[in-house]
């Protein structure tokens, strides 16, 4: 990966001074992220605190990911989006390919007794044009009414269409699928990328595909799988942690998460190259990723702090008073075999894996 170039100490400087909007400021940021429980997480423990603090309106906009609509904005010279809360491998990408702003990380407040920012983020959760605020899972969950005997508990049980009859849900894409394909297949979470870096592991990893190709609906939305599971669509589904979390504790929903397998990754804000309100951008940043905010967030929906000092402030959460910290990706009884997704090696090979997983979906 090509480094880019930083914003300069003195500029960071010249546009952050205490995270208060000046008289130059934006009346508005346009912040746009995945939607549902989310974004409400971001608008409660980010978006009303910084409104309250600065004055300037949070514009929210939801999206279903990816690249493709920041691309345009820039290419064309018409970016209406300040912020943009994207997966890792998209925040790497976006800077190679000059279409995100590169930030210093210079704006970002220490810890509160002091450490600097750049060692309280936990290791590679800071990138050239993104700085992280969560901890993540593809997790897949099941609907408990469905299964009055034996419960599904490995990664192998969502591929057992056999032993666990029924419709499964799963994102429309390679991401996730390929990894979960591979470990429901035998291979140790440590050697995932190793296999799905040859055309054989790639192979391998189709072929366990089709053995529930059948039995897949497919879905693109994170708020998708929750109500494919509530409508009776699907028996199990992969999904975003927080989405079932959601579902399970605020809807009281009967579904489990299995986390054997899970695919855990991160999400950054990162800013549009050519942004309008660069400087309020970077001003938000810094504000929702200190500390307490970071530790907020996770009081509203069950994905990790970046920040080792916001780890320990994790509470409970605040509707229902449940205590988040076993809900969490990383609590130790989840992350027994886990995988991190690799960003380096989504960058290299997105695209040629998405023309390889619509060729398989036409057949």
């Amino acid at each position: 990966m090509k480094k880019t170039i930083m914003l300069s100490t003195a500029l960071a400087a010249g546009i952050f001074a205490a995270g208060v909007a000046t008289p130059a400021s934006a009346q508005s940021l346009t912040v746009v992220s995945w939607g549902g429980a989310y974004t409400n997480s971001q608008v409660q423990a980010y978006h009303k605190p910084w409104e309250k603090k600065t004055g300037i309106k949070i514009n929210s906009e939801d999206y279903n990911g990816g690249l493709a609509e920041v691309t345009a904005q820039v290419r064309a010279g018409n970016v209406t989006w300040d912020l943009v809360d994207v997966e890792l491998s998209d925040a790497v990408k976006g800077c190679d390919e000059g279409i995100l702003e590169p930030i210093d990380k210079s704006i970002l407040p220490p810890a509160p007794d002091g450490t600097p920012a750049t060692e309280d983020f936990l290791e590679g959760t800071l990138t050239d044009c993104g700085v992280s605020s969560i901890v993540w899972s593809t997790i897949y969950a099941y609907d408990s009414t469905k299964f009055p005997g034996a419960k599904p508990s490995t990664i192998g049980d969502l591929f057992d269409a056999k032993k666990f009859p029924g419709k499964r849900g799963l994102r429309k894409g390679p991401k996730a699928n390929l990894e979960m394909a591979l470990m429901a297949d035998g291979v140790p979470a440590s050697k995932v990328y190793e296999v799905l870096s040859t055309p054989a592991g790639v192979d391998r990893a189709f072929k366990k595909l089709d053995t529930i190709k059948s039995d897949v609906l497919w879905w693109e939305a994170g708020a998708q799988p929750p109500q494919m599971l509530a409508d009776g669509e699907v028996v199990m589904a992969t999904a975003y942690n927080g989405r079932i979390f959601n579902a399970q504790v605020t809807e009281k929903k009967p579904f489990n998460i299995v986390w054997d397998g899970q695919v855990w990754d991160l999400d950054l804000w990162v800013i549009p190259k050519g942004a309008r309100n660069v400087k309020d951008a970077l001003k938000f940043i810094a504000f929702s990723t200190d500390t307490q905010r970071n530790a907020d967030q996770a009081r509203y929906i069950s994905y990790g702090p970046v920040r080792k000092s916001a780890g320990k402030l994790v509470s409970t959460h605040a509707e229902t008073g449940i205590d988040m910290k076993p809900h969490m990706p990383t609590a130790p009884a989840n992350f027994k075999n886990a995988v991190q997704n690799n960003f380096e090696f989504w960058a290299d090979h997105i695209d040629e894996l998405n023309e390889r997983f619509n060729a398989w979906l036409a057949k």
